[in-house]
């Protein structure tokens, strides 16, 4: 099984599964595709978009364990 972990970037993530996308859409993390997004953890994403990675790392674990 597949684990998302803070320190991965949220282009690693959706390289993982691209269908995790609306888990991030639902956190309010809107630019996937921007530049950043592939040098950006998911913990400074997070922290810049003012998410608690705690509760974003919870739905995307949870949804990959389901897969």
């Amino acid at each position: 099984m597949a684990q998302v972990t803070k320190d991965m970037t949220i282009a690693q993530v959706l390289q993982m599964d691209p269908e995790t996308a609306p888990i991030f859409m639902d956190f309010g993390m809107h630019c996937l595709g921007c530049p950043i997004s592939s040098g950006e953890s998911v913990e400074e994403a997070a922290a810049v978009h003012g998410i608690d990675v705690e509760e974003l790392m919870q739905a995307l674990n949870d949804y990959l364990k389901d897969k």
